[in-house]
């Protein structure tokens, strides 16, 4: 995200996003190959990330996988805490994955590969069902969004140098509106006030790009 320095859980909530959540018979494995199987006609959320970066010249390539792991009391989505000391998007929550590599044929083999340098999931465990549209971030990336199944048993082995931790969150409570939280910051040099999504979970705070990405997954599944 931006690298204005604030403090996001530090804002107040302006609003609820408050749709109702998708419907529980619609998160699970047949209905979800279906959907991206055969995609309903929608529209991705507008966001202001673009704004922000207006005049700042082509975003970068990237890709993460949105992992959708199949546990028996359902799906969660598994997500990472980036360490503190990195560059872009420091100890923030993230999906796995990073920015496209020469050695990379498509963004899907820049989501798989990325996921397995940065957590140690091998793509054998992976089911990709699609994309969602890409995503431009603040800080200058245009992210693809890869959406999958991801199979246990597995084993999971953070990279020190970018994970600081690896934790997974229901995707019901990822996938309701009465989750999701609209905060504001006022923006210095002219740019006006920004509005961001918010899902806290637990003691993660799930904001930014994360959220943003996780909000058009959430609008593909509703449609």
């Amino acid at each position: 995200m931006s690298k204005l320095i604030f403090d996001p859980e530090a804002l107040s909530v302006d609003s609820i996003a408050g749709e109702p959540a998708v419907a529980p018979e619609r998160l699970t494995e047949a209905w979800l190959r279906e959907r991206f199987a055969s995609p309903p006609s929608w529209h991705p959320e507008n966001f202001e990330e673009p704004l922000i970066r207006k005049g700042l010249g082509e975003p970068i390539p990237a890709s993460v996988l949105m992992p959708l792991v199949a546990r028996d009391e359902g799906f969660t989505m598994l997500l990472t805490q980036r360490t503190a000391h990195l560059n872009d998007h420091a100890g923030q929550i993230s999906l796995p994955g990073g920015r496209v590599d020469g050695v990379d044929t498509t963004t899907i083999d820049t989501a798989l590969r990325e996921t397995e340098e940065e957590v140690g999931l091998h793509r054998r465990h992976i089911e990709v069902l699609g994309t969602l549209p890409d995503y431009i971030t603040a800080t200058g990336f245009r992210v693809t969004p890869v959406v999958s199944l991801v199979r246990p048993p597995f084993d999971l082995r953070a990279d020190p140098f970018e994970v600081a931790e690896i934790f997974e969150v229901p995707l019901s409570f990822l996938m309701d509106g009465m989750n999701h939280q609209r905060r504001m910051i006022d923006l210095p040099n002219g740019l006006g006030r920004r509005v961001f999504y918010a899902m806290p979970y637990q003691r993660f705070f799930i904001w930014g790009a994360t959220a943003g990405m996780l909000r058009n997954l959430f609008h593909f599944l509703r449609a």
